[in-house]
């Protein structure tokens, strides 16, 4: 039935026409999907598929056809390799992200009261053109055992050496048989007391003749009238052999700068070292017994096992922020850039101290920045396992476990259990999400000021 309208009313006003949902450009949305769906097929197959199926996976046992539930989770937090990956893993996320912020910092600060400030930037920031695997070949070469290889222990027996006196040499031992008889703590005793008018022949072996082809050939100790209590000490070994034990023939070498002390009734009245041609001359009165100390003798220091099982974790780490501090500097730098230069001058000229200008005006303002920073390399510690691959010799591995490095032994490196290494990267998926969250909201919360 048709409907009709009153005399002198209006007819009611049709509604606004239905508004189509388009993009920002104003083109249909349908024309914006289409332009993103081979983006969206890329995340679907490169980034969601591989999620969901790894955490299928990991619901199964090492043949992928048993369903075990949550038992390889149950050996994640269980296993003893896993448990020393998740420890190290503690240390990394705490330890290198704040060591390679700090130094970051430091030097984005350092480089505005320097005159060649870029050069300094460009050698900090080289090492990030450093592929990860070409810096583990570099620092496996640094912390090499040998201090004559590797460049750490260089260091660190230069030091030692210059405030500790080395020993002269580490291997030589007493004749069999002779008047030289072993003391404890180490050094060498003479068994029978000497007076100033025989001299004493203290003879040595166990030295290689090819480490004293430099030196002089031995000198008979001889006695004169006044020198007080002489002597010689020297290898009594010839090349060829020959030679008659505890005389000084021919061809036998002197052992320069051996330290002999003279000892009456357990203290030292007298000391010397041996002259080139092995002599000595100890001004002492009879009898005593003569004494060369352990320091003659010891083993020469050769460094910091740094890739043993106890600083293995901290050397690696040193490497991490070897090649990242420059990333953290050049972004902080960025951000001190845009700090207003007014603030800082008007705190400076209040009294403030270049300290309290630092800690009071700097950090904060730069807060955002450092979050940024320290968020970045928390994600990135987390996936850290080439530098411990490289680095780590087979006897450390296991100490420098990680669990990126766990996931791959478990799954591809002989442990042929890829229900616990896709249980390793849910749980690594698991960690990197709240740190990811905070990044996010982060970011959100910057947007809206």
């Amino acid at each position: 039935m048709a409907t009709t309208t009153a005399p002198g009313t209006a007819a009611p006003a049709a509604g606004p026409p239905a508004r189509k949902r388009k993009t920002v450009l104003g083109a249909p949305l349908w024309v914006g999907l289409l332009f993103l769906l081979p983006a969206l097929v890329l995340l679907g197959a490169l980034v969601v598929y591989p999620i969901g199926y790894t955490v299928w996976r990991s619901l199964f046992g090492a043949n992928g056809s048993d369903f075990v539930w949550f038992d390889n989770y149950t050996e994640i937090f269980t296993g003893s390799d896993t448990q020393t990956a998740l420890k190290n893993n503690a240390v990394w996320v705490v330890l290198a992200p704040t060591v390679t912020t700090a130094l970051g910092l430091m030097f984005a600060v350092l480089t505005e009261r320097i005159r060649w400030a870029t050069a300094f930037k460009l050698v900090i920031f080289m090492p990030m053109a450093i592929s990860m695997l070409a810096a583990g070949i570099i620092f496996r070469l640094v912390y090499e055992a040998d201090p004559e290889r590797g460049v750490a222990n260089a260091v660190v027996v230069g030091v030692h050496d210059t405030f500790s006196e080395s020993s002269a040499y580490p291997k030589a031992k007493p004749r069999p048989k002779g008047d030289l008889a072993a003391q404890k703590g180490g050094g060498f005793t003479t068994k029978a007391t000497h007076d100033a008018g025989s001299p004493v022949a203290l003879p040595l072996v166990g030295i290689k003749p090819d480490e004293l082809s430099d030196a002089q050939d031995a000198k008979k100790p001889s006695s004169a009238g006044g020198e007080g209590l002489v002597g010689t000490v020297w290898l009594d070994f010839a090349k060829g052999g020959g030679g008659k034990p505890g005389e000084v023939d021919p061809g036998e070498k002197a052992l320069k700068g051996v330290k002999v002390e003279a000892v009456k009734d357990g203290e030292v009245v007298a000391s010397a070292r041996t002259a080139s041609d092995g002599t000595f001359t100890l001004d002492a009165e009879g009898p005593v017994q003569l004494r060369l100390p352990a320091s003659n003798f010891t083993t020469p220091y050769n460094g910091v096992d740094w890739l043993g099982p106890s600083l293995i974790t901290p050397a690696i780490i040193g490497s991490y922020v070897w090649m990242w501090s420059g990333f953290a500097m050049v972004l902080i730098a960025a951000g001190l850039a845009s700090v207003p230069r007014e603030l800082l001058e008007a705190a400076r000229v209040d009294g403030a101290s270049e300290w309290k200008v630092f800690t009071r005006i700097t950090v904060p303002l730069l807060a955002p920045v450092l979050a940024v920073v320290l968020v970045t390399l928390m994600i990135n510690v987390l996936k850290v396992f080439d530098l411990i691959w490289i680095i780590a010799p087979g006897s450390s591995m296991d100490d420098a476990n990680v669990l990126a490095l766990e996931l791959y032994l478990s799954s591809f490196g002989g442990g042929s259990n890829q229900g616990v290494g896709s249980a390793i990267g849910v749980l690594l998926l698991l960690l990197v999400l709240p740190v990811m969250y905070l990044n996010v909201r982060r970011m959100r919360r910057e947007a809206r000021r």
